[in-house]
C-alpha cells in the first residue's frame, strides 16, 4: 500500500531535479507507480504536496539545533559551532528536502506563504537567540543580529548546491571551515 510519506519523498526528489513547476503530477504518479487519479486520493495537488515538503523540511531542521539552543550549559559560541555542524549534517542527509525548502518556497501561492512563513520565522530567530546571546555576553561582535543570521544561513543553505558527498571534505571538514571563518572572522589576528 502506498503511504504519503513514500509520495511526499519521491515528490522531493523529483522537485529537486526537474524543479517545482516542470514537475508534473504525472511525474509524482508515475515515480510511486500509481494512476494519477490514485494519487489524488493521498494528496489534493502539488501545492499541497509542496506546502508539506516545506513543513516537513523546517520541522526537521528545527528539531536537528532546538536542543542546542535550550542547552544552558553550552556557551553561545560553542552553541553556535554545535548548530552549524548539525544544521550542515541535515542539508547533506536529506538533500532533497533540503533543496525544495532553499529552491522552491518561492513556488508557494501567496496564500499558502502566508501559512509557511510563521515556521520559517521560527527556525531564523533560534539562530538569532544565539547570536544575541553571544552580543550580550560579550564573545560575539557584530552590527546587526539579523543580517548576521541570514548570512550565516545563506553560507550554509549554498552548500548544497556545491557540496560532493564523494568529494575530498566530509560535511564535518567543511562545517568545521565555515565555523571557524564565522566565529573568528577573516580578520587576521
Amino acid at each position: 500500500m502506498m503511504t504519503k510519506n513514500q509520495i511526499l519523498d519521491a515528490a522531493a526528489q523529483i522537485f529537486r531535479l526537474k524543479g517545482y513547476h516542470a514537475t508534473s503530477m504525472s511525474d509524482i504518479a508515475g515515480a510511486v507507480n500509481l494512476q494519477k487519479a490514485s494519487l489524488y486520493h493521498h494528496v489534493s495537488s502539488k501545492q499541497e504536496i509542496l506546502l508539506e515538503l516545506l513543513d516537513q523540511a523546517l520541522e526537521l531542521l528545527t528539531e536537528q539545533i532546538s536542543g542546542i539552543v535550550g542547552d544552558d550549559n553550552l556557551s553561545p559560541d560553542q552553541k553556535l559551532r554545535q548548530m552549524m555542524h548539525a544544521y550542515l549534517k541535515a542539508l547533506t542527509d536529506h538533500v532533497d528536502l533540503a533543496s525544495v525548502l532553499l529552491m522552491e518556497h518561492r513556488s508557494l501561492d501567496p496564500k499558502l506563504h502566508a501559512r509557511h512563513i510563521p515556521n520559517r520565522d521560527r527556525f531564523e530567530a533560534l539562530w538569532r537567540e544565539v547570536i544575541e546571546e553571544g552580543m550580550q555576553s560579550g564573545v560575539f561582535c557584530c552590527a546587526e543580529t539579523d543580517l548576521t543570521a541570514r548570512n550565516l544561513l545563506g553560507a550554509m543553505n549554498w552548500t548544497i548546491t556545491w557540496f560532493n558527498p564523494k568529494g575530498a571534505l566530509s560535511i564535518n571538514d567543511i562545517a568545521d571551515q565555515i565555523t571557524n571563518l564565522f566565529l573568528d572572522g577573516l580578520r587576521g589576528r
